[in-house]
């Protein structure tokens, strides 16, 4: 099997040595292959990693998924998502961070990360965090997506006719396929919507090709970017 390669970015030592401690007694497919203390670091090793690699090694190369603190010295991680999408666009970045204030997920989310998730989630949730959004699941926290569904489905009048005014795509959304668009926002795959909304999951599968198909989207990163443009406009 085909490890995850993951490389961890944080300030606090101690914190990203557990981790990987962890990640590497309890998750036989993860090999953490790199560390750094600060967003600068972390664009430098992960250039150095994807240079590095060797066909004949398949745990060399850049990381598959980086672990991205949001506050750190030198460089922030939100800047520092901006540059590895730049420079590695195939590499996933989930932010890990003990804030969850709206600024800071709209600016992660915005320069491409792939998940926001909050610092006091479980060691055996973040392993199948990683998992997840290496099959191309987006990973937001419970907490955070609980405050986008909260304002996506706000169906206050002025609430409402301000997104109508301003994204007009929304408006050729019936209301179950508003349902399922904020779903899909939440990081839930068409499995776990299924089971939200009590419907088939071939149904599921129904709607969200018509949603791709009437908001002109290809998969459910640019869900996420959409439902954010509606939640922090």
């Amino acid at each position: 099997m085909e490890k995850i390669k993951v490389m961890l970015v944080d300030d606090q030592p101690l914190f990203a040595q557990s981790l990987r401690t962890f990640l590497e007694n309890y998750a036989t497919d993860i090999v953490v292959v790199g560390l750094a203390e600060n967003g600068s670091k972390a664009v430098e090793l992960a250039l150095d990693l994807a240079k590095s690699a060797a066909p004949d090694n398949p745990e060399s190369g850049a990381p598959d998924v980086v672990l991205m603190d949001v506050h750190m010295p030198i460089m922030n991680g939100v800047e520092a998502t901006r540059r590895l999408r730049s420079y590695l666009p195939e590499t996933k970045i989930i932010m890990l961070s003990t804030y969850d204030e709206d600024d800071y997920v709209r600016d992660a989310l915005k320069e491409g990360a792939s998940g926001y998730l909050l610092k006091d989630i479980s060691p055996t949730e973040l392993i199948a965090a990683i998992r997840a959004l290496r099959g191309g699941v987006m990973q937001i926290s419970p907490q955070i997506a609980a405050k986008l569904v909260h304002q996506l489905y706000d169906d206050s009048k002025p609430k409402a006719e301000a997104i109508s005014k301003k994204f007009e795509w929304f408006n050729t959304l019936t209301k179950r396929e508003r349902e399922i668009f904020t779903l899909i926002a939440t990081g839930l795959d068409n499995e776990g919507i299924a089971r939200k909304l009590n419907i088939a999951e071939q149904t599921v599968r129904n709607h969200v090709s018509i949603i791709y198909s009437k908001l002109g989207v290809k998969d459910r990163f640019e869900i996420i970017q959409l439902a954010n443009e509606i939640r922090y406009h």
